[in-house]
């Protein structure tokens, strides 16, 4: 369909709306008290809001304290937090009786929904971005062109100052397993709920399932199949010797804080390197230990019973993928034995994480101006003099600010942050415009 295009020039349009653009909408508003108020949109290819809505399990629960929401460690007096998201729901005592900071993921994804219908009015949702490009006035990059197209297949076609570019992560698919991205059998965990609802064991019927990888995803799956498929033999295939527990101790854990984003982004990228690797195992291939014990003690009761319904098949590598109207066979590699093994699966399901690249495809037709893709301390992309658009990456930062970029840990203290360099982008371009005009005005005279 013919384009649609917009006369407005937005302060700013946010891609995606998922806790990050939900967060900076929140710190925007409390600025436009006091710095006035600004032009904004807000982009996301989902039809309506939901976070990890295709995974979440009776057994998923947020795995850092609620006082981490989007607003409560820089302003906890403010309405949008997950507290007054309790009172105004009529359950703050019930959740005070639970006795617990891990609110369920079910809950926090309501509160999200919470959050985000207060601004529907800066939200557009079932638009897809197709284009990013530059807008020249003379040589410099003043705005930028933002081309999306919604669930009708009109497009739109909208012009902006400044961008916050936050898509959250795609799917990691194996090499092995790429080709085979459209056999319904074998999916990603992204897509967990809708996907093994149309798998035969949905209705009732016997099934051998494959679960690939070793972390919070793959145990979830394993005792959903467990707890509400019967008629499901599950093995969870991982290149570890057994599942590992998060390390949440609360020394640990202040790499979670904004101090460690501090020393973080303040040191070599060598240095930088070295502190991830040291804490990977806080966030990624790791597994909430209550959830551990739970898993064991499944194990354990099918030694008691005889019936091993579920099997562990550690140390192991996929060698090969063969698909056929059969089933999947996964030619396994016991790293302890040197085993070679062809085991037969009805359903694969790829608990193998994410990647954090769509920025990278949003902003190619900026590549020249953008350098090596590096931002500065408030998430501002560091360009070139000529592209003077402000671009703000959020969850795409881990190499410089952190481990704790791509979760919630620190998403009220970085959308402030953010807003701030926002706000003083903003007034800058304004005082050049007035300069200019001043200046112009002088000469005429």
């Amino acid at each position: 369909m013919k384009n649609s295009i917009a006369s407005t020039v937005y302060d700013l349009i946010g891609v995606g709306f998922g806790p990050s653009n939900i967060a900076l909408s929140i710190a925007l508003e409390e600025r436009a008290k006091s710095q006035g108020a600004l032009s904004t949109l807000f982009l996301d290819k989902q039809d309506n809001y939901r976070w990890h809505g295709n995974t979440i399990t009776g057994q998923s629960n947020l795995q850092i304290s609620f006082l981490k929401d989007l607003v409560s460690m820089r302003n906890p007096t403010s309405p949008y937090s997950f507290v007054n998201y309790l009172h105004q729901q009529g359950r703050l005592t019930d959740f005070i009786n639970l006795g617990t900071f891990y609110p369920s993921r079910l809950e926090f994804n309501d509160y999200l929904c919470w959050v985000a219908k207060h601004f529907s009015d800066q939200c557009h949702y079932g638009e897809m971005i197709l284009a990013i490009e530059p807008v020249f006035t003379q040589d410099k990059i003043k705005t930028l062109r933002v081309t999306s197209c919604n669930i009708h297949g009109k497009e739109q076609v909208r012009e902006t100052r400044s961008l916050a570019i936050s898509p959250g992560g795609s799917a990691r698919i194996p090499r092995l397993f790429e080709e085979f991205k459209s056999d319904s059998r074998i999916f990603h965990h992204s897509k967990y709920l809708s996907s093994i609802k149309q798998q035969p064991c949905a209705q009732g019927k016997t099934m051998k399932i494959a679960i690939i990888g070793g972390g919070q995803s793959a145990a979830e799956a394993l005792i959903d199949l467990n707890d509400n498929y019967p008629s499901v033999q599950a093995d969870m295939i991982l290149r570890s010797m057994a599942l590992k527990p998060a390390d949440a101790s609360p020394f640990v854990n202040e790499v979670f804080t904004p101090k460690f984003t501090d020393i973080m982004y303040n040191n070599q990228q060598v240095d930088r390197d070295s502190l991830l690797k040291e804490y990977y195992h806080t966030n990624y291939s790791v597994v909430d230990e209550a959830m551990i014990k739970q898993i064991y003690s499944m194990f354990y009761k099918q030694k008691v019973s005889g019936d091993q319904r579920h099997n562990f098949r550690c140390l192991t590598e996929i060698e090969q993928v063969i698909a056929t109207e059969q089933g999947i066979a996964l030619a396994l590699l016991n790293k302890e034995t040197g085993e070679k093994e062809l085991v037969n699966y009805d359903a694969i399901i790829l608990a193998t994480g994410y990647e954090r690249k769509q920025h990278l495809e949003l902003l190619a037709p900026l590549d020249s101006y953008l350098g090596n893709y590096t931002v500065d301390r408030n998430y501002r992309l560091q360009t070139d003099a000529r592209c003077q658009a402000a671009i703000y990456l959020q969850g795409c930062n881990e190499s410089s600010h952190g481990i704790s970029d791509t979760l919630l840990s620190v998403l009220a203290l970085r959308s402030d942050e953010i807003a701030a360099s926002l706000y003083s982008h903003l007034t800058q371009e304004t005082q050049e415009v007035a300069s200019l005009s001043t200046a112009s005005v002088l000469e005429i005279a």
